[in-house]
């Protein structure tokens, strides 16, 4: 999960890494207020979770409450790459001196971590590392010995900071090792790390991407930080009952069991598609290894949900899951929502093989639902997904 910066730097100053005071607004009456709390000229920065902020308009200096709320004006409601401002992070302002880039993140090709440090800070790492590779140091971490404050002196030393500041930033490099492993984060950037006029180290970003799989270990953070405007709300409730659920731009519903066979039911459905106008694939949705007719229905009930959804392709290789369990499923979502009062009108193609797949297409024959229709093999069955889809389409 990525983190507004107002969310990072709170982060940072509880694990004790230097950063200036600040606060955050939704409103410009609230980012008045914080600015007359703050008590002096303020930068005033979009929250949004990309690059560019700055050649946006989306950050500015205010020197006077008032200021402050005319900039957070001018800034709640912006559009950055597709990502409207809906907050602002209030932060004095510094004395910079010199800007530097500091880094941990998450190496998955060397099964490792790895620090990136340099002394050219405050614009896109991404056009040093292509324009001045050497300027760019990075030093594998050991997950098991990790960043102490001699491995932090060999950092700073591979980036060349200068000698007068070393030590702090080695301090500074051991802190955020820490906010990297106590709160499992993938990645921990700043940039800037700065110098100020009277030689201190401040954070005057941060940047922090926590790690999903050890949402587990964090329930509360991850409650507190969620952003929830940017979650589908179709997502937000596969969520919630532990659906493995992502909402694409298509027309076909697509439920499988295993993630490998519902990423190859994406595909033929995509090349099926082709030939009925460009229909594709509305979602990736996996039941599991070993789903009951429960998670069968939830499952349905979300892809139903979908108003974008025009036929259903349910793609199941029974092993684990018994293909009786999946057809029960689907009996009990068509009665469950028939019973909520929905009209359930759109196609299922269902596709059942191996454990119990006879059994199976029983249940589905003996329940004579019209919206259910069985085809022996997955590319015919995605083919007549995608024709079922066409054919919504066009009425």
């Amino acid at each position: 999960m990525d983190l507004f910066e107002y969310q990072a730097r709170e982060i940072f100053a509880k694990h004790g890494v230097p950063v200036l005071d600040g606060d955050v607004a939704a409103s410009p009456e609230e980012a008045r207020q914080a600015a007359e709390r703050l008590g002096r000229s303020v930068v005033v920065k979009a929250q949004v979770k990309t690059g560019g902020r700055g050649k946006a308009g989306g950050i500015k200096v205010a020197t006077s409450p008032d200021d402050a709320a005319a900039k957070a004006g001018e800034i709640l409601g912006l559009d950055i790459k597709g990502h409207v401002v809906r907050k602002v992070m209030l932060a004095e302002t510094a004395d910079i001196a010199a800007e530097y880039y500091v880094s941990y993140l998450l190496d998955r090709a060397n099964r490792t971590f790895l620090a990136m440090a340099s002394v050219e800070g405050g614009m896109d790492i991404e056009e040093v590392a292509a324009t001045k590779p050497e300027a760019l140091a990075k030093i594998a971490v050991d997950p098991l010995t990790g960043v102490d404050l001699a491995k932090a002196r060999e950092i700073v030393d591979a980036a060349n900071f200068p000698a007068d500041i070393r030590e702090q930033v080695a301090e500074v490099l051991v802190t955020l090792w820490r906010v990297f492993t106590a709160e499992d984060a993938t990645l921990v950037e700043v940039n800037p790390l700065v110098k100020t006029g009277d030689g201190r180290i401040l954070a005057l970003d941060a940047k922090v991407t926590l790690d999903d799989n050890a949402s587990f270990r964090h329930a509360e953070l991850f409650q507190a930080y969620a952003d929830t405007h940017a979650v589908d709300p179709l997502e937000a409730r596969a969520n919630e009952k532990d659906l493995n659920y992502v909402k694409l731009d298509g027309e076909v519903g697509i439920i499988g069991n295993g993630a490998g066979l519902v990423m190859s039911t994406l595909d033929v459905v995509a090349y099926a598609g082709e030939e009925y106008g460009g229909v594709k694939p509305a979602n990736f949705l996996d039941i599991g290894g070993g789903a009951s007719a429960e998670v069968m229905a939830n499952g349905l009930d979300i892809v139903l949900s979908d108003d974008s959804v025009r036929s259903i392709f349910v793609n199941v290789f029974g092993g684990i899951t018994a293909c009786d369990e999946v057809a029960n499923g689907i009996v009990q979502a068509i009665e469950m929502l028939t019973l909520q009062g929905e009209e359930i009108t759109k196609p299922l193609v269902v596709r059942l093989d191996g454990n119990n797949a006879a059994l199976g297409r029983r249940i589905l024959d003996e329940a004579e639902h019209d919206i259910v229709e069985m085809v022996d093999t997955m590319d015919g069955a995605a083919h007549r997904a995608a024709e079922l889809a066409s054919n919504a389409a066009a009425r």
